[in-house]
C-alpha cells in the first residue's frame, strides 16, 4: 500500500540533490530486501539440512548476525524521506504554514543530533573490532563459523551517515519553507489528505495489476 505522505519536486538544486540521494536510498533498501531474502534461502537449507540429512547449515546463526544489520539499518533514510516512519500525523497534520514547518524543522534538527551520536559511537564500535594487522582484519569475530564481524558493525554508522544526509537536506527544505512560506515545498514528505492518499493506493495497486 501507499504510504500517507508525499514528496514533491522542481527543478531547484534542493530537488535534484534529493533526487540523487534517493536513488541511493533505494539502492540500499533493496540491499536490506535481498538480506531479508537471502535468510529465507538460508532457512530453507538449514531445515531442509537438518530433516534430510541431519546436517543443519553451518553457522547459520552466524550468517543472521551478519545480516541483520542490513535489514535493520539500510531502509531507514529511504524510509525517512517517504515519511514512513512512526509519527505523530494527527497532530502534526492540524498545523500549517510557517508554524508546521518549525515544529518539523526542530523535531528533525533533534533527530539529527541524536543519528550524529549515533554515528559517532558505531563508528567507535566498529574500530574497536577492525584491524589490519589481524587475521581477516577483525579483533573477534562469530563463534560458530569465526566470521569477521567488522562488516557488520561497519553498516551502522555507513546508514546512519546516509540518513544524516537526508536529515541536513530535509532541515535546508523545512527552512526554506519557512522562509519562504511555501506551500508545497519540496524534498520534504507532505501529509497527504484522505483523496490525495485514496488516489494514490489506487495508482499503487493499479500499477501492480498492469
Amino acid at each position: 500500500m501507499a504510504g500517507s505522505s508525499l514528496v514533491l519536486s522542481d527543478d531547484s538544486l534542493l530537488s535534484r540533490i534529493d533526487q540523487r540521494l534517493y536513488r541511493l536510498e533505494k539502492m540500499l533498501a533493496l540491499l536490506s530486501g535481498l538480506a531479508v531474502f537471502s535468510l529465507m534461502l538460508l532457512a530453507v537449507v538449514s531445515v531442509g539440512g537438518r530433516n534430510l540429512f541431519n546436517q543443519p547449515l553451518p553457522g547459520y546463526v552466524d550468517w543472521i548476525e551478519q545480516a541483520m544489520p542490513l535489514i535493520a539499518f539500510m531502509g531507514i533514510s529511504y524510509t525517512q524521506r517517504d515519511g514512513g516512519h512512526i509519527r505523530m500525523d494527527m497532530i502534526v497534520g492540524k498545523l500549517r504554514g510557517r508554524t508546521l514547518y518549525l515544529v518539523e524543522f526542530v523535531t528533525t534538527l533533534a533527530i539529527l543530533i541524536l543519528m550524529a551520536l549515533l554515528v559517532w559511537g558505531s563508528w567507535a564500535h566498529f574500530e574497536r573490532s577492525f584491524d589490519f594487522g589481524a587475521p581477516l582484519w577483525s579483533r573477534d569475530s562469530s563463534m560458530d563459523i569465526a566470521l569477521p564481524i567488522w562488516p557488520a558493525k561497519l553498516l551502522a554508522p555507513v546508514a546512519f551517515g546516509v540518513l544524516c544526509l537526508r536529515l541536513v537536506l530535509q532541515l535546508a527544505a523545512y527552512g526554506r519553507a519557512f522562509r519562504n512560506n511555501d506551500p508545497k515545498p519540496v524534498a520534504v514528505p507532505l501529509i497527504a489528505d484522505a483523496a490525495t492518499q485514496a488516489a494514490m493506493e489506487a495508482e499503487h495497486v493499479s500499477a501492480h495489476d498492469k
